[in-house]
């Protein structure tokens, strides 16, 4: 799965790189425009991150450049948070859009949705434990027992069983669950959601084994997952 990167702030696009090549994504990085057409032309890509603010030029020019002969999806970063400047990077061909500073996890997450989805990957069974989730048929078991789940206890489950051993954020809980189903959700929905999950599926919620609390950043899912 081929990325180009484009990128001009060194550390950024070395942060980016890193955490996207630690997932297992070829990620072609650049810095300035010229690069990107390069490797554009030479390079067989799947998906383009492209800041919009470059040292050759605008980064939207270099989007509607691939646009002119490609669907490649594309996530635009920039600094720049006006309603106008998002609007500006979708009518160039732009699908996605994150605004600086980001969370890497939260770029991550959103690059393996749109992968998930590409390529049409939908494991039958994620197996954790005694906690098995049947996601075409989106029923939930443990040790056997089927569990009935509400509509956001369901889409929480799937972030922690996808992103194993992964710390994550409230504000990445938010973020994912608001950006793919566009429902109303705060800080509140999260710690509710995650207390009742616990109830469902761990052997002692006020211990809990599966989901552990990171104490100032967040939860981690702390047990090994198998894709059946």
């Amino acid at each position: 799965m081929n990325i180009l990167l484009l990128e001009d702030e060194e550390s950024v696009n070395r942060g980016i790189a890193f955490t996207l090549e630690k997932e297992g994504y070829q990620v072609f990085s650049c810095k300035n425009i010229a690069e990107a057409k390069t490797a554009w032309e030479k390079q067989n890509i799947q998906l383009c991150i492209c800041d919009v603010t470059l040292p050759d030029g605008s980064g939207l020019d270099f989007v509607r450049h691939i646009r002119e002969n490609s669907s490649v999806h594309i996530i635009c970063l920039t600094a720049l948070d006006q309603e106008i400047d998002q609007v500006m990077g979708y009518e160039a061909g732009a699908d996605d859009y994150i605004t600086k500073p980001f969370s890497l996890s939260v770029l991550s997450l959103k690059v393996s949705a749109y992968f998930r989805k590409q390529q049409g990957i939908v494991q039958q069974k994620i197996q954790s434990g005694r906690v098995c989730l049947l996601i075409k048929e989106m029923r939930l078991t443990v040790d056997g027992e089927e569990v009935s789940l509400t509509k956001n206890e369901w889409r929480m489950l799937q972030v922690f069983l996808e992103h194993p051993r992964q710390v994550l954020s409230k504000n990445q809980l938010l973020d994912r669950l608001f950006d793919s189903y566009g429902d109303f959700v705060d800080e509140n929905t999260i710690a509710v959601n995650i207390r009742r999950l616990r109830e469902k599926i761990e052997p002692d919620p006020s211990k809990p084994e599966y989901i552990r609390n990171i104490r100032g950043i967040g939860y981690v899912w702390d047990k090994e997952c198998r894709r059946l």
